[in-house]
């Protein structure tokens, strides 16, 4: 599995708000210039977040992004399944009946267990985790 520009992009931006939590609406103009990204992609990635509820868009003059929750609230996971869909390394595993092997075929699973461990070490994460470890890169 290999996480795309809108999985990174976007948890960049979640990265930012977290660390700006509390301090009323942000502009994407602000996130943008400061993660160093496009304002038309990153437009496109808080869509989705904010479809999925982990963010809230507040309009007019000081509007902008907020976090929907705390930082320490909002799993990693949650946001790459926002922007990537589900955190699983191959169609199989939560699909067994796309393959004529099904429940039977030992390599599916080899990828349930490791697409299961990949969602526990990302679910086992928040926002607060990573901005908490900013200075420790």
């Amino acid at each position: 599995m290999k996480v795309s520009t809108k999985g990174r992009y976007g948890l960049r931006a979640m990265m930012d708000l977290a660390r700006k939590f509390g301090k009323g609406p942000i502009m994407m103009s602000e996130i943008a210039e400061q993660e160093d990204l496009s304002p038309k992609y990153l437009h496109a990635l808080l869509a989705s977040l904010r479809a999925s509820g982990l963010i809230r868009s507040v309009r007019g003059a000081g509007g902008g992004y907020m976090l929907a929750k705390s930082p320490d609230k909002i799993p990693i996971d949650a946001i790459i399944t926002a922007l990537e869909g589900p955190l699983e390394l191959t169609d199989c595993v939560s699909a067994p009946d796309i393959c004529i092997r099904g429940d039977e075929c030992a390599a599916r699973r080899v990828w349930l267990k490791a697409s299961e461990a990949l969602q526990s070490a990302m679910g086992n994460l928040t926002l607060s985790d990573l901005i908490d470890q900013d200075g420790d890169v």
